[in-house]
């Protein structure tokens, strides 16, 4: 009976701390959790990429160093779809197609108050503010300017505040953040971008689903993440 737990204990502390919502011989797609970053933290802290060479490592008894090529990253506050290529093949072609903007990126957020308009597209200029760590809206103009594009609309109101449904069109850092706080509607708990609402863990901030190519069989695949447990009850009906 010891030995069985002692078994199912390591079986437990072995799996990873991410859903696996896909994976095959050239693509590994993981539901991300808040707080944990994507990749490159200092201090050799552990990171979703590194965790999941480890999960392939230790899944597919693999030797050595495991190859793996993060296609979409995640602000560590932020959860949902996270897309990694198990091969620099497939890696070349998935990085093609984000640039290319062939690929569809949809998240759910919680902001806050009742967004008006319900549907919008937004345009602006971003810019990286250095002294505070963050990205800021900025002139056109301004040296290393670059466009973020944006379309929302609502979902539904929960509690007073709004769930939006995000498509991205750029990939600009702290985009969605920005570009909504910008206009006065903060993301539940990012306190960055002037939220002075609690959030259980990380931002109300859900990639929701990802679609693209796959780079070697050509079919179109959705990559779909639940969202967790933390938000409010009913807001996925």
């Amino acid at each position: 009976m010891q030995r069985r737990r002692s078994r199912i204990a390591n079986l437990l502390m072995s799996l990873p701390p991410f859903d696996i919502l896909y994976e095959d011989n050239h693509l590994l797609a993981v539901a991300k959790p808040a707080g944990l970053a994507t990749m490159g933290t200092p201090g050799g802290k552990p990171t979703l990429l590194s965790m999941a060479k480890e999960y392939i490592k230790q899944q597919h008894d693999k030797p050595g160093n495991v190859y793996l090529g993060a296609m979409s990253r995640l602000d560590a506050p932020v959860t949902g779809v996270v897309l990694l290529a198990r091969t620099s093949k497939a890696a070349r072609r998935l990085t093609e197609q984000f640039r290319s903007h062939h690929v569809d990126k949809v998240y759910w957020a919680i902001v806050e108050g009742s967004v008006e308009p319900t549907a919008a597209m937004c345009i602006d200029w971003v810019g990286q503010d250095e002294r505070h760590r963050r990205m800021r809206i900025v002139g056109p103009k301004l040296p290393g300017a670059k466009q973020a594009r944006l379309s929302y609309r609502r979902l539904r109101t929960v509690d007073g505040d709004s769930l939006l449904e995000v498509e991205l069109q750029t990939g600009r850092k702290h985009q969605i953040r920005l570009q909504l706080a910008h206009r006065g509607y903060p993301i539940l708990g990012d306190r960055k971008y002037g939220s002075h609402r609690p959030w259980p863990a990380g931002i109300a901030l859900h990639a929701r689903c990802l679609l693209v190519a796959h780079p070697v069989r050509g079919e179109s695949l959705r990559f779909e993440a639940p969202l967790p447990p933390h938000w409010p009850l009913g807001a996925e009906q």
